[in-house]
């Protein structure tokens, strides 16, 4: 047996739980809950991630407390986790005594061994707030393009990427004061020293997907350079020991949440447990962290790192997930597919989602989506078609006509053998995350139990008297059949596992339970065990949620000053000649790398091949509709004679073309065939 520690990634606690999150959550749930139904010792933890200036805000817009914030979100969050099912063992936040012991004793350890460094860094400061602004609160007029109301990283108008200190007069979107800059002292944990150690580290066997392990390669490749890890007071989280005022930032303390809440579990519900026999460096059980991509940077990087560096051990393991498009395209709520998981739980089974995503996921880093109409075509085939067809069509008889008990030898025994045997495979591909692999192979035993009843036709020979045994014999085949399909999808379908058993009678419902066969066996009285997804239900959550997200945000002290209307399209007076056309280089570009910008939300960095001697670096304000692996090989149109541009992050040599509308922004590509440096025109 396996002593297993695993983790979800921490919600931010500042919003509701969405499908866009369920997809990490449900997937580790069933690896949890197959992992126990191997006979594993699995314990699964999580928490609200509940530091940060945005939720200070937002308590303040409420007019509570930050605790009282935390805590009103912490209940939504466990409400809405419990009713798709999600198993934890206990459910913490990370604002807790037991976190912030273990965040200062993680700290103290990695400055003792030489791991913090301190130095001043300029920021942006609102006088009226008193209070360092991050860019995002932070608004004025592009120093490239004039456009007025742009964030103080980038213009959305031009596309121009620039340090807050250069926008033209600058505005707290918190206050509406003029910002100044000011230096403080920040403190640093020196991720460098750990370059060598995080370079094996990501490549041990089993650690991470390659695909992932590849993608840090190139933060390598550049060099890892110092993480910033504290905030200026105010600020709603840990103080930093010996550093009045100064706080820990949000992404040091939230997975040591990990830490904390598995402690307190411990303390609370399970003191036969040892924290140490988890987390001292040299412990031989199992530690995995369930996450989503774009965190991957923290968990395989920093965290293995202060882990490291405080003596404990680090993860056995980091298992990612992609996101989650609906109907093909970004979560939208004007389109009503941003929908929330309390949305959902109002209109539909749990379990549908559950066995959808499971039908898509696998242990590859890939995106998934989620067609409704392919929702509903797969959920009524599969389990109201399929699997519980199977117990609808054969109990009916058992109960009627054999006083709800099952023949007294089993007529298939090779049969019912070969779906005991499938349980190899099965549990193999769960153990490994292949989950859309094990619903194809209980699939297709669905459809071998069918095909038996369909041939054998119990219906017919009970129309015939003295046909009664041959009925008994089919029925009860079959309600084997469908037992062994139940404890199959038990880790994906919890609820329907336990009406199962119920309704079979049986004590445990654990893989190993399959090997028996019911012979002689009294079953309790079917009942209807799911009904099939009605059209009009999926169309109710879509219209319930329709800007179903939307939430207040800080109103600001002062009046932000006007925006300038949009500017109307083109005149005659401006339009442009063929000669202005001909200055623009455009030419084809091949992505041979991209990157997150640390310290930026929005803008992605590119390496491009411009059949030049020397790639280019390229930045582009498309974080939020592309993430970077995407984009990974693509062809891409650049403006190659566009002057370079000096950013805070480097420079920008080029400008990568993209369109823009309603639903989305959309970058340029060229057809197939294209080359690098192939002139467009």
């Amino acid at each position: 047996m396996r002593k297993i520690l695993v983790t979800n990634a921490l919600p931010y606690a500042n919003g509701p739980i969405h499908m866009g999150h369920l997809l990490g959550y449900i997937q580790a749930d069933i690896w949890v809950r197959a992992m126990r139904a191997m006979g594993h010792d699995v314990t699964y933890v999580c928490a609200d991630d509940a530091h940060g200036t945005a939720i200070m805000l937002r308590a303040e817009a409420n007019r509570i407390s930050p605790e009282e914030q935390i805590a009103g979100v912490q209940k939504e969050h466990e409400r809405d986790f419990a009713g798709f099912g999600i198993s934890f063992d206990h459910y913490d936040s990370t604002h807790s005594d037991t976190n912030q012991a273990r965040a200062s004793e993680i700290y103290l350890k990695n400055r003792d061994a030489g791991n913090i460094a301190v130095r001043p860094v300029s920021q942006l400061f609102d006088p009226e707030k008193k209070m360092f602004l991050s860019d995002r609160f932070i608004k004025g007029t592009c120093p490239k393009c004039e456009a007025e109301d742009q964030y103080g990283d980038s213009c959305e108008v031009c596309g121009t990427t620039y340090n807050a200190t250069e926008l033209v007069n600058p505005r707290s979107t918190l206050s509406g004061a003029t910002p100044i800059e000011k230096s403080s002292d920040h403190y640093f944990f020196k991720l460098p020293n750990y370059e060598k150690y995080l370079q094996q580290w990501t490549r041990d066997e089993g650690r991470l997907p390659v695909s992932i392990a590849n993608k840090l390669d190139e933060w390598f490749e550049a060099g890892l350079a110092d993480w910033d890890i504290s905030r200026d007071a105010p600020y709603f989280g840990f103080e930093i020991p010996d550093a009045k005022d100064k706080y820990f930032y949000v992404w040091v303390d939230a997975p040591i949440g990990y830490m904390a809440s598995f402690e307190n579990y411990i303390k609370t519900k399970r003191p036969d447990l040892n924290f140490n026999d988890y987390w001292q460096k040299d412990s031989q059980n199992e530690v995995y962290h369930f996450i989503g991509k774009d965190i991957v940077y923290f968990h395989a990087l920093f965290w293995p790192a202060m882990l490291d560096g405080a003596g404990y051990r680090t993860p056995t393991g980091l298992f990612v997930n992609g996101f989650l498009t609906v109907n093909g395209q970004k979560m939208s709520k004007s389109r009503g597919t941003f929908i929330k998981a309390e949305t959902y739980l109002a209109h539909l089974n749990p379990e549908y989602l559950r066995y959808y995503f499971a039908s898509k996921l696998s242990d590859k880093v890939e995106d998934s989506d989620l067609n409704l109409d392919d929702f509903i075509q797969k959920v009524n085939s599969d389990l109201v078609g399929k699997v519980v067809n199977i117990a609808s069509r054969c109990a009916k008889f058992i109960n009627k006509n054999f006083n709800d008990t099952l023949s007294a030898d089993c007529a298939e025994p090779e049969l019912v053998q070969s779906f005991v045997d499938a349980g190899e495979k099965i549990a193999k591909s769960y153990e490994a995350r292949e989950f859309s692999t094990a619903i194809r192979q209980i699939m297709a035993l669905a459809d071998k139990a069918n095909q038996y009843i369909d041939e054998k036709k119990p219906w017919a020979f009970a129309k015939v008297e003295g046909n009664e045994q041959q009925v008994h014999d089919i029925c009860s085949v079959g309600i084997n059949l469908f037992r062994q399909l139940a404890i199959y999808l038990a880790p994906v379908l919890p609820s329907l596992a336990k009406e199962v058993q119920s309704f079979l009678k049986l004590e445990t419902f654990d893989f190993a339970s399959r090997t028996k066969i019911l012979t002689q066996y009294e079953i309790a009285t079917f009942k209807p065990l799911m009904q099939r997804v009605d059209k009009k239900a999926v169309d109710a959550m879509v219209d319930g949620s329709k800007d179903s997200l939307a939430s207040p945000t800080p109103t600001p002290q002062k009046a932000a000053k006007k925006v300038k209307p949009t500017p109307p399209p083109a005149t005659a007076d401006e339009t442009i000649h063929i000669d202005d056309l001909t200055k623009v280089d455009l030419r084809v570009a091949k992505v041979l790398a991209v990157n997150t910008v640390e310290g930026s939300d929005k803008l992605l960095q590119f390496t491009v091949d411009l059949g030049e001697d020397q790639p280019r670096n390229i930045f582009s304000g498309i974080r939020s509709h592309y993430a970077p692996e995407d984009l990974q090989d693509k062809l891409v149109i650049v403006v190659a004679n566009l002057a370079p541009r000096k950013m805070r992050f480097g420079i920008s040599n080029g400008m990568i073309l993209s369109a823009g509308g309603e639903k989305g922004v959309f970058i340029l590509s060229p057809d197939s065939g294209a080359q690098p440096g192939d002139k467009v025109s």
